[in-house]
């Protein structure tokens, strides 16, 4: 097995796929099964999905080479071996006999494909493929991917965007009739309604993103928590998500299955930096000690969320530091500090928040803003809108965020963070010099010191308001057996055997 803590060094194959288990598990299928999603996904194109809505429809469909175990170390999945000894060369082994759903055999030439769409894409992510400077392809089988330094974090950004892409994809095909080789097999998409996918007959079973459970799958987008809650009471759905944690006592009294997972992911007020009062340290301090983050947690969210002393979430992933204490809850000292900085009477502030989003969190945490004096008008945004607002000087300098996965904080701390990160109003050099050390740091260990680090500085000169880990809140019908949440907070209708 290979552990993303160790990488550099090891290799990593598959269990042996048993044949055994074909007759049992068709008979375990449901004929149906049906998911409520919050929202519709934004688009399925892999290179600009950046949701787990996105992702949970897209990993549905496709494999990708790599997947997360749940303590957050990597396993193969489409391959059966990913090794290095550098983290310059992976050498990848795909597993024999796959096909992509027209029949088509899966070869490394699928690798090339997912490379080259990443690259050529006007993406987010797109730089962060720019590390690869080849995929080597052996043979049908057997490839190399050859970076120009040393790269670490690959493996984790593979597992995310890295999916296998068939011969003859088109743009349009990706956005509107994906063709993977995952266990699932697009069938639908009634736009504002839901997504339907079919069982692949040909899908291996025993691999670690887990067993198909059902014949047939309805992702269904229901805005409404209520209208959710209610599905799952009558029937209508069989596991819904993002419930209210007020509304968790309900499902279990009626006879269902609620669930609050934690999620490798982190929740923040992100402050642009860039832009006056933001600019002086001291007033990100002061917003930090002005809320009572457990406190809001606690009534909004679940208990399992607990407050952040940076963005990141837990030790399952890189720069989590149990040592490093939040922000305390001040208000006097909040008052002390926006006074030392020049704003004895606070400020006014805009702070943006995507449609959908929990506007009851921003709402609590802004009212406590008001109580040290920085009055906060709140603006929603259409998803994608907010998505391009991340960078935009002339966009609300605070807004509420999310991220996932965090299992390596590569991806967050470069967009995010690092002065000239695509999605960054921060700058900080101390913060870029640690940022750039970490990502050709081969040894495990010493690259979770440096992220350590840079939680540390992100203390003294805060980069947002930082909340809680994320936690997942699901209701599961009491007729479903096996499915348990993903530490990404996909939700895929599968089983998992690790």
């Amino acid at each position: 097995m290979i552990n993303r803590r160790s990488l550099v060094g090891m290799a990593a194959s598959l269990p042996a796929i048993g044949t055994c288990r074909v007759a049992a598990q068709e008979a375990g299928l449901l004929r149906e099964l049906v998911v409520d999603l919050s929202g519709q996904p934004d688009n399925l194109t892999p290179a600009t999905s950046y949701s787990t809505r996105d992702w949970s429809i897209i990993h549905s469909i496709y494999d990708s080479l790599v997947d997360f175990a749940p303590d957050g170390s990597i396993l193969p999945q489409a391959a059966e071996v990913f090794e290095s000894d550098d983290a310059i060369t992976f050498r990848i082994t795909l597993r024999e006999g796959m096909t992509f759903h027209d029949d088509s055999p899966v070869t490394t030439a699928a690798i090339t494909r997912n490379v080259e769409h990443i690259q050529g894409a006007s993406s987010q992510i797109s730089s962060l493929y720019s590390v690869i400077s080849e995929v080597r392809e052996i043979d049908d089988l057997h490839a190399e991917i050859i970076c120009t330094e040393p790269s670490p974090w690959l493996p984790s950004q593979l597992a995310v965007w890295g999916v296998l892409l068939p011969e003859g994809f088109t743009e349009r095909s990706l956005a509107t009739a994906p063709i993977g080789s995952g266990p699932y097999i697009f069938e639908s998409w009634e736009q504002g309604s839901a997504i339907t996918l079919v069982r692949n007959p040909e899908y291996p079973l025993g691999t670690p993103k887990g067993d198909p459970m059902a014949e047939r799958v309805v992702y269904r987008f229901v805005p409404e928590p209520a209208t959710r809650v209610a599905d799952l009471s009558t029937g209508l759905a069989h596991i819904v998500e993002d419930v209210p944690a007020d509304h968790l006592g309900g499902i279990e009294r009626a006879g269902h299955i609620a669930v609050s997972s934690p999620v490798v992911g982190t929740s923040f007020i992100r402050i642009a930096t860039d832009a006056a009062p933001f600019d002086d340290p001291r007033v990100c301090q002061a917003l930090n000690h002005a809320v009572d983050v457990q406190t809001i947690a606690d009534t909004l969210v679940s208990p399992e969320a607990m407050r952040l002393a940076s963005f990141f979430p837990d030790a399952r992933g890189l720069g989590f530091n149990e040592n490093l204490a939040p922000f305390a809850f001040d208000q006097d000292l909040s008052r002390a500090l926006l006074a030392e900085a020049g704003y004895p009477d606070g400020f006014e502030t805009h702070a943006q928040i995507s449609a959908g989003s929990r506007t009851d969190i921003l709402e609590a945490i802004s009212a406590q803003l008001e109580e040290v004096g920085v009055r906060v008008t709140i603006e929603t945004a259409e998803l994608a809108a907010f998505n391009q607002d991340w960078p935009n000087p002339e966009a609300p300098a605070l807004r509420y965020a999310t991220w996932r996965p965090m299992y390596d904080p590569y991806t967050f701390v470069n967009l995010v963070v690092k002065s000239d990160g695509y999605l960054s109003r921060y700058a900080n050099p101390a913060v870029d010099e640690l940022i750039a050390t970490a990502a050709t740091e081969p040894d495990e260990g010493t690259r979770n010191d440096y992220y350590a680090e840079i939680g540390r500085e992100l203390q003294s000169s805060p980069a947002a308001i930082y909340l809680w880990n994320l936690v997942t809140n699901f209701g599961v019908s009491s007729t479903i057996q096996g499915w348990t949440p993903r530490g990404d907070e996909y939700v895929l209708a599968l089983r998992r055997l690790i």
